[in-house]
């Protein structure tokens, strides 16, 4: 190894402890120097030292390597043993960190460094995360705990057991393929669902929608409806949170749909990025025009791990996969058109997801493109009528302007290009 690429090595090594080394100091800032196991210095040296181990196995075999580990941690835990005993702290996360560190020290010497990089920047996320998580934690109940555990379950032993082939002669339903993207979708979903538990609701109308377009801004629409009646002052801000749960939900289809077929990114993101513009700008109106902020209220979400749920929707996408499918078969792809509209009444990812399926193999993308977004357009307009059903007429009329704003610059986007896309 050249002496260029050896000091290039031992510098990441060195950063990685480095880095876990500014977080580690940081948490423990108020005790005194000389108070605490390990500082940023000391895992600074624990990186490099896990460098020049690592450097030196070539030579010395991996007896090096694993004597100086075990040395290591005699220290760190002969270090915690007394800090335990001074200070009646029982937590053993700087140790683990520091023996973490010597290990990513190691592997940037000889092996991939983007892989030690990376690793030390997901330790130190998760020791940084430490309220958060605990938060995260005091505020989860049993029944979410049990239905993460069952789904997790039936995923990593069940989904290997499905058969990974169409039951039905039209080739609509995989078990296997549907129960993947079934909790592919519950996964999304849930990042929304633990981000409202980490933060509460407590920091904003604007964040909790954010949030909440990722779990359901149908659920969060009506919430909020329902909450201006209680807080006509702030209808309108919480109007602009309804709109940008709609902006995330636009993103979260366009997302869905490219993983599946990337050639539909285009076509989708001509209409979806301007409706996503017009619905943050026009809740930036909104907010402007508010009288007042109001506090977001508390959000009636479904749990996107329940089994119920889950199931719902794999049959809801099922039925819609096969209901696609005969249609194409007895009517033309012209029949999706009022699929997805009576679909879009519903939830929008299920004929997302069975539309993108479809792609190249049995319609055309301008058709998926069109299907998907008769779906998000119909879903749009169901929003703002439970708005007028639950909500105070003020709430109602700032989310119908500013869902009209979105469908027209979506619209214009769309056509505007189609004639380039689809020539």
């Amino acid at each position: 190894m050249e002496h260029i690429e050896v000091f290039r090595r031992l510098g990441v090594a060195l950063a990685i402890g480095l880095l876990v080394g500014v977080e580690r100091g940081w948490q423990e800032r108020e005790i005194r120097a000389g108070g605490r196991v390990a500082g940023i210095r000391t895992f600074g040296l624990t990186g490099f030292l896990g460098g020049v181990v690592g450097t030196l196995q070539s030579m010395t075999g991996p007896f090096l390597p694993a004597t100086i580990a075990a040395l290591l941690g005699l220290l760190y835990i002969a270090g915690k043993w007394q800090e335990t005993i001074e200070d009646k702290d029982y937590s053993i996360t700087t140790t683990v960190a520091a023996l973490a560190v010597f290990a990513l020290g190691v592997l940037a010497a000889v092996g991939d460094l983007v892989t030690a990089a990376a690793g030390a920047v997901a330790m130190t996320v998760i020791l940084a995360a430490r309220q958060s998580l605990h938060s995260f934690l005091r505020g989860l109940t049993w029944v979410e705990l049990r239905s993460a555990l069952v789904l997790l379950a039936m995923t990593a032993i069940a989904l290997p057991l499905l058969p990974d082939e169409a039951l039905d002669p039209w080739g609509a339903l995989n078990p296997y393929s549907l129960w993947l993207l079934t909790i592919t979708i519950a996964a999304l979903s849930f990042a929304g669902y633990a981000a409202i538990k980490l933060m509460g609701t407590g920091r904003g109308v604007l964040l909790a929608g954010a949030a909440g377009g990722l779990v359901s801004s149908t659920a969060l629409t009506l919430s909020f409806a329902r909450y201006s009646a209680e807080a006509p002052e702030g209808a309108r801000h919480l109007a602009a949170g309804a709109g940008i749960a709609g902006a995330l939900s636009f993103a979260r289809v366009l997302v869905i749909a490219s993983a599946l077929s990337f050639s539909m990114l285009v076509p989708l993101a001509s209409a979806l990025v301007p409706a996503m513009i017009g619905f943050l700008a026009a809740g930036l109106f909104s907010v402007l025009r508010s009288k007042t902020a109001t506090e977001a209220p508390e959000i009636d979400l479904k749990n996107p791990f329940e089994l119920k749920t889950v199931i719902s929707f794999a049959v809801l996408l099922g039925v819609i996969s096969l209901i696609s499918k005969m249609a194409i078969d007895y009517v033309g792809p012209s029949a999706l058109f009022v699929v997805a509209a009576i679909s879009g009444l519903v939830d929008v990812d299920a004929i997302t997801l069975s539309t993108a399926r479809l792609v190249g193999s049995t319609i055309k993308v301008a058709t998926a493109a069109d299907v998907i977004l008769i779906a998000v357009a119909v879903n749009v307009v169901t929003k703002v009528v439970l708005a007028f059903t639950a909500g105070r007429r003020e709430y109602a009329m700032a989310l119908g302007e500013a869902s009209a704003v979105a469908v027209v610059l979506g619209a214009i986007g769309y056509l505007a290009a189609r004639s380039f896309l689809f020539a």
